[in-house]
């Protein structure tokens, strides 16, 4: 049963809906109620994103050209004129420089795509650390890891289209990728470049990609997660007169849909701020792609970074085996771990269900990281993980900036690949520990009122209130990490026993 504030518009709506019953078949569905906190609106920021994408995305269509037939350049931008040139990096430059607003246009479109990645990054965390992916929503995270997955192709793949020569190394990194794969290696790359890096094709195949099939796919699941949202109803944090069998919060009509109403029109207006005055991706200081060069300092957009690093981080294994080489130095961190990587996220929220016997329960109330210690440290460690990839993608820039050798930069990242992971785990779950003990010290001992009160025996102690302010999720109850009725694998309280009350001075 959902439940949710009533507004004075809602008696309006219904008095409307007496006369003439518009509203029946979707009245439910107007009243249905929606988390108010802030952590909530990160889907909702990627589906903006990617209603900005899409409509950048079709107006840039009217003026790209995918190909990579041979042009020489003569537009405004003078420092490129009569430079031979792709067609597809020709009109690039065209819509930068000839075309009005096109590079507003280009700009905004390049910063929407990174938003939304990021928003869909930020989004996996909190249904993660908030344990939102239980039963029943096992289906969802999988649709939305997916969506994430597809994101990151689908931005490769329009970082790639202006043939320029950064996004030319990116797709030379790509190609030697393919290769590195045993026995199916190298027909995968004659397939996917037509013939011979860098071949006449890639880009002419890459749109279509870029501009249909992708974004076919993501609407598509965007469309299915936004549906069984709908149908499951929001996870809530724990609070008074909130349980798994309800749902509290502002009703979709009017509260929500004002509020997601000028959310969508606040992220239009940063994307297009950001879009006239931060500039991104500046073609035109790289130059059209050539096979025999590349661009110094390359670095791939954030979200691929974590590739890049682990290509740099890899010593240069090889083995060769009946007249073939196995390329380990590739296949290991652009192959097997990401395919680990994504492998562990799919199947996490069946293994965690399985270990502490929550798989047959439908978990409706979110958990606060802290009262998961286990599970937070194992994501900070993936956190941490994923920061010491994305550092050493650019170990280049780092030791140019710091002036400190790239050997021993890269020695020192190794080893933290390995080190900072551990000790981030174990120091988030201390962190988590010392956190909830602090808790119910707090709730146990009451809040410091800043008086103090001398006794007849001539001693001090200080005077506490009870504790009033509670922020979401958190217990109202004392519950000690000593007390006999925690659940021995979850460290959650048994619901047939409350705990003890808080003690007030």
């Amino acid at each position: 049963m959902e439940r949710s504030r009533r507004h004075p518009g809602e008696r309006l709506a219904d008095a409307a809906d007496a006369r003439l019953p518009v509203l029946d078949g979707g009245g439910a569905l107007l009243r249905k109620a929606f988390p108010e906190h802030w952590s909530f609106l990160l889907g909702e920021i990627a589906l903006y994103s990617l209603l900005v994408l899409v409509l950048t995305g079709v107006w840039l269509t009217f003026f790209f050209h995918p190909e990579m037939r041979e042009v020489v350049y003569g537009g405004s931008y003078v420092p490129l004129r009569g430079v031979r040139m792709s067609a597809a990096f020709d009109s690039t430059l065209h819509i930068s420089f000839d075309i009005r607003g096109g590079l507003l246009m280009r700009q905004a479109h390049h910063w929407a795509a990174l938003v939304f990645v990021a928003a869909i990054g930020l989004h996996l965390l909190r249904i993660f650390f908030t344990g939102a992916f239980r039963r029943p929503r096992e289906v969802n995270w999988i649709i939305g890891l997916t969506l994430f997955v597809l994101a990151l192709a689908e931005g490769f793949a329009g970082y790639s289209l202006p043939d320029d020569l950064l996004s030319g190394t990116g797709l030379r990194i790509a190609q030697g990728i393919m290769l590195s794969i045993p026995v199916v290696g190298t027909y995968l790359a004659l397939f996917v470049f037509g013939g011979q890096y860098p071949g006449q094709e890639i880009v002419s195949r890459l749109y279509p990609l870029h501009i249909l099939l992708l974004p076919g796919a993501l609407i598509g699941l965007v469309t299915v997660h936004l549906i069984l949202v709908f149908h499951l109803k929001h996870t809530q944090w724990r609070g008074p007169g909130r349980t798994n069998g309800n749902a509290v919060g502002k009703p979709m009509y009017p509260q929500f849909s004002a509020s997601s109403g000028g959310l969508t029109f606040t992220v239009f207006g940063v994307l297009v701020l950001l879009g006239g005055l931060a500039q991104i991706n500046p073609v035109w200081t790289y130059g059209p792609y050539r096979p025999d060069q590349a661009s110094t300092g390359s670095q791939p957009d954030w979200y691929v970074g974590f590739l890049e690093g682990a290509l740099r981080l890899v010593p240069p294994w090889e083995t060769n085996l009946w007249g073939h080489t196995l390329m380990w130095n590739v296949l290991l961190p652009a192959v097997v771990l990401p395919g680990l990587l994504f492998l562990v996220l799919y199947v996490y929220p069946f293994v965690e269900q399985r270990l502490t016997g929550e798989w047959h329960q439908e978990r409706h109330l979110c958990d606060r990281p802290r009262d998961r210690p286990v599970r937070t440290a194992l994501g900070v460690a993936g956190i941490t993980f994923f920061g010491v990839l994305l550092l050493a993608g650019g170990n280049d820039v780092v030791a140019q900036t710091f002036r400190i050798s790239v050997n021993t930069l890269t020695w020192i990242l190794r080893i933290a690949l390995v080190l900072a992971p551990v000790a981030g785990c174990l120091l988030t779950r201390r962190v988590c520990h010392a956190l909830t003990d602090a808790e119910q010290e707090r709730l146990l001992e009451g809040v410091e009122s800043g008086e103090v009160r001398q006794g007849l025996e001539g001693g001090y102690e200080s005077e506490h209130h009870p504790v009033t302010d509670f922020r979401p999720g958190a217990p109202r109850a004392s519950l000690t990490p000593r007390d006999p009725h925690l659940d021995s694998r979850t460290g959650t309280r048994n619901p047939q026993h409350p705990g003890p009350a808080p003690r007030r001075r």
